[in-house]
This record gives C-alpha cells, structure tokens and sequence, in this order.
C-alpha cells in the first residue's frame, strides 16, 4: 500500500507561485509514476501534469503548460509541482497520485493510489 502526503497548499493572488510537494511511502518510489490532479468546486477531476519513475519524462495539461512544473527527488521519495503565474480558475483541490502501471498517463482511472488534497485559493 502506498500512502501520499501533499503539503504547500494555500492563498495567493493572481500571478504569484507556490510549490506543492507529496511526500510517498510503503512502496519504492522510483517504481512510481506520479500525478498531479485537481478539482474546483462543482467540477470534475482533471488531469494537471505526471513524471515518469525517472522523473527524466513529464507531461502537462494544457492548461498549465509553461506555467506549472513538475519534478521528482526519488532520494527523497517527494514529487513536487511548482506552480507560476497563477490564474484565479487554478483554484482547486489539488491531489497527489500514484500508479504503478507501464504508462505516463493523464488518465485518473489509471492510478492506484491518491493523497487527501490540499486546497489552492488563487484570488483576483
């Protein structure tokens, strides 16, 4: 079992940064591929941005690229997502997740495993 721990939530204006970091457990961390998703109230869940084991291959949702990245210290079993120049519609829960299928993907239903989120307050 595989337990995620995310941290770095908060408030912030429009155009300013914060770095959420998950910190994992139960399981080698460099046989993980893990996700960054998020969901605003009365949305769906949606797909944000994933690093490969290696963390040597990332992936990102339209909607943050350029802006958000996304990075891996398996050293320290943490992945982290910065988050720049952000957008009041960046307002979500933000979660942590986890797969340990053969694929970098975007897709929810293929992780295993999913932090409690943190709350991200982008304000105009």
């Amino acid at each position: 079992q595989v337990q995620l721990v995310e941290s770095g939530g908060g408030s912030v204006q429009a155009g300013g940064s914060l770095r959420l970091s998950c910190a994992a457990s139960g399981r080698t961390f460099s046989s993980l591929t893990m996700g960054w998703f998020r969901q605003a109230p009365g949305k769906e869940r949606e797909f944000v941005a994933t690093a490969w084991r290696s963390g040597g291959t990332t992936y990102y949702a339209d909607s943050v690229k350029g802006r958000f990245t996304i990075s891996r210290d398996n050293a320290k079993n943490t992945v982290y997502l910065q988050m720049n120049s952000l957008k009041p519609g960046d307002t979500a829960v933000y979660y942590c997740a986890a797969t340990t299928g053969w694929a970098l993907t975007g897709a929810s239903e293929r992780y295993d495993y999913w932090g409690q989120g943190t709350q991200v307050t982008v304000s105009s």
